[in-house]
């Protein structure tokens, strides 16, 4: 195999040589919100592409809890978007330390007032803003929003970050936020994974499910397995606190090889530069095809992660024949409650009866260097270092379908498709994109680019794509009202707006003329604006929506409604 090119290692160095901090503040914040502490998600828990960089409160299935500055600071960025953090607030603090906040449902007094008139101003109810310094001071206790579902929020939470001087995410838990917690951490799976050629573990070079054997003082034990040569070994656990069934990230994973400290994970803070590496950190298609996370406990090439803070020969062990060997496993929670796992070993050299599986194919991809495949009327450019080591892949095209692999390898940059479209009529090309398809053969949206007769869309998952047109609008529809209504009750007016192929694009509304801010919630496929924003003094009032999708398709929605 390859070794990954110098540029990316060097670009890591610095995120590999921060050691973990031990001069934390544990008493400066207090807590955000004053309701118990029970979280749906702990930091540095394993996520989709990412490790989670902070502690999701849970706020009793409710929205609209007061969340309140834990010290004195100043606000210094504030942002507004559809998906991701939703609603979200940035606030510095005197001692270098930042705190975020996400998903909010809205800000409180001046915050507030600061982004509505913001986003009136500029006319879109997205906004990044970057407050004059000063303009947004708090103190401690002040309220500075309220609790919500806003974003890619999975349901009403808190999401809370605290941030170092550089921008990284550091575990909430060392600055003394107290989360009860009396049970041990759990453990679902253990594997053991062949290294190289000449290595097996049963007589098999494929990974091998260990069955765990539970022991009586709670840890665990597996069955004696035999190996030879390079070996390395991975784990799927999780965590649970007190008064939540979550199964959250754990703290601390250490591991033992004969008497000696073999490899430890400790997740106190990385960077964002290096979140992505988890997908070399865990057994990536195990975690596509089963779903469970393993993580692997040794450093293969081309991972820079700085949560890994001990290793010796990077975590591999080497079995000898002959010789019984014992591994151990520790698994911690903040509290320290442990869950021990013990692997007996015996070195055997004995014939493999299940050699290593490769799928050989045509297309054999060098990780470090730039590769350009032409399949069909499709053409794909895989920029150096997108895979983390050398590999077959499966690629095949059918007319306006590519066939690009299965996603079971990740890729950590963008890799590009273009598609030659020059056999439809050109008033047809601005409606068409490539789509990658579900397992049920629906498209979703790419992002794709025209130029000529030639889209092109990038990704970082392999999969099925195809060329779709969309040609349809979007639908809209009222929701509490009708036309023609008198609607003095109301609070709020709301639409719902759809789009089955490519997606809504951009929206945009007004009354009688002006401007109205109406929030998105992609969930539920609705815009709602806010009598509250005072916009309208008219007794009748002309809605006026307008609604695009990806694909450029626009429709329009008129109603006339009255109001006192």
């Amino acid at each position: 195999m390859k070794a990954m090119c110098l540029p990316i290692t060097l670009l890591f160095i610095g995120i590999i040589s921060y050691g973990q901090n031990n001069n934390v503040p544990d008493q400066y914040f207090d807590d955000p919100l004053k309701i118990p502490m029970i979280l749906s998600g702990s930091f540095g828990e394993l996520r989709s592409n990412h490790f989670h960089s902070g502690l999701d409160i849970k706020t009793q299935q409710k929205e609209g809890i007061p969340i309140y500055a834990p010290a004195d600071g100043v606000v210094t960025r504030i942002k507004v978007a559809h998906y991701g953090y939703g609603k979200a607030l940035y606030i510095s603090h005197p001692n270098g330390y930042s705190t975020v906040y996400a998903h909010l449902q809205r800000y409180a007094g001046p915050i507030q007032e600061y982004v509505k008139a913001s986003q009136y101003s500029r006319e879109s109810y997205e906004v990044e803003l970057f407050p004059e310094a000063g303009k947004l001071v708090v103190n401690r206790g002040d309220i500075i929003g309220y609790t919500g579902n806003s974003g890619s929020s999975g349901g009403p939470h808190l999401h809370f970050e605290i941030r170092d001087s550089n921008s990284r995410p550091m575990n909430p838990l060392l600055f003394g936020i107290e989360i009860p917690d009396s049970k041990k951490p759990l453990v679902n799976t253990v594997f053991a994974y062949p290294i190289g050629d000449n290595a097996h573990v049963d007589q098999s070079q494929n990974p091998v499910k260990l069955r765990l054997i539970p022991l009586n003082d709670g840890s665990y034990k597996t069955e004696n397995i035999s190996a030879l040569g390079k070996i390395g070994f991975g784990i799927s656990t999780y965590d649970q606190q007190d008064g939540a069934s979550n199964k959250n990230g754990v703290y601390k994973i250490r591991t033992v090889f004969n008497g000696t400290e073999n490899y430890n994970v400790l997740f106190e803070k990385f960077s964002f530069a290096e979140t992505r590496y988890l997908n070399r950190f865990i057994d990536y298609h195990y975690w596509r095809t089963n779903k469970s996370r393993v993580q692997k406990l040794f450093r293969e090439e081309n991972n820079p992660l700085s949560v890994i803070t001990h290793e010796v020969d990077n975590g591999y062990l080497q079995i000898e024949d002959g010789l019984d060997a014992s591994y151990t496993i520790e698994v911690l929670d903040y509290k320290g409650n442990k869950t021990t796992i013990t692997v007996p070993i015996s070195g055997k050299d004995i014939p493999v009866v299940t050699p290593r599986d490769v799928n050989k194919t045509s297309d054999y991809i060098y990780a470090d260097e730039a590769t350009s495949i032409t399949k069909g009327k499709f053409s794909i450019y895989i920029p150096p270092n997108s895979l983390y080591e050398d590999t077959y892949l499966n690629i095949e095209a059918q007319g306006d379908t590519l066939f690009f692999h299965e996603d079971n390898i990740p890729i950590h940059k963008n890799i590009s498709i273009t598609v030659d479209a020059s056999n439809y009529k050109s008033e047809d090309l601005d409606k068409l994109y490539l789509g990658r398809l579900s397992l049920k053969g629906e498209p979703y949206y790419n992002t794709t680019y025209r130029k000529g007769t030639k889209l092109t869309a990038r990704t970082r998952t392999f999969g099925t794509f195809a060329l779709v047109a969309d040609t349809t609008p979007p639908t809209i529809s009222a929701v509490n009202f009708k036309d023609e209504q008198w609607i003095s009750a109301n609070e709020t007016l709301t639409v719902k707006i759809e789009d089955d192929l490519s997606g809504i694009g951009s929206y945009r509304a007004t009354i009688n003329g002006k401007f109205i801010l109406m929030e998105y919630n992609y969930k539920k496929d609705v815009l709602t604006y806010d009598f509250g924003d005072d916009i309208i003094s008219d007794t009748e009032n002309n809605l006026k929506v307008n609604v695009v999708d990806n694909a450029g398709n626009s429709a329009t929605f008129e109603a006339t409604f009255f109001r006192k």
